[in-house]
């Protein structure tokens, strides 16, 4: 008998473990340089080329002074018939959001990503970083003739 009770109270011992609490399922805690490193990151890795022109059969674009208001109308419905179930005006939704497009991009670049948008996706080095910015989800090509992808584009002018 007094051989065993050693091995009791080693067993009561380790039986009540430690005061800390035991939590049920998976948990990682990041280190602050992690939370630091992920947070730069995370900032937009899509360059900024103004030269850029796209791939696509638009090769210059000379915006009027004036916003032509007929083209904005025009433009605001199709973005709003084609365009808005991935992109808002001022948000980002399933694609990056359309204001100041053209602070980012040339607006070569624009028309021939919204009329060439595959050869773009695969091409260009700006449409692929953006490709894989927002999780490889393509855009589609809505078979836009090139009339309504310039009044898209001067309804982006107004955003």
């Amino acid at each position: 008998m007094k051989n065993i009770l050693p091995f009791l109270m080693i067993a009561l011992l380790v039986s009540c473990g430690s005061k800390e609490e035991k939590k049920k399922g998976f948990e990682y805690n990041r280190t602050q340089k992690e939370i630091k490193k992920s947070s730069v990151s995370s900032g937009s890795a899509v360059p900024i080329d103004m030269d850029n022109k796209g791939i696509g059969p638009i090769t210059s674009v000379d915006f009027s002074n004036p916003v032509d208001q007929e083209m904005v109308s025009q433009g605001e419905s199709a973005f709003k018939q084609k365009c808005t179930a991935c992109h808002m005006p001022a948000k980002k939704l399933i694609g990056p959001a359309m204001s100041g497009i053209y602070e980012r991009r040339s607006p070569e670049w624009v028309l021939n990503l919204l009329l060439n948008p595959t050869e773009m996706l695969k091409q260009d080095p700006i449409a692929k970083a953006l490709l894989k910015e927002y999780n490889n989800v393509m855009m589609l090509n809505q078979n836009l003739s090139q009339e309504e992808a310039r009044s898209i584009a001067e309804y982006l002018r107004t955003l």
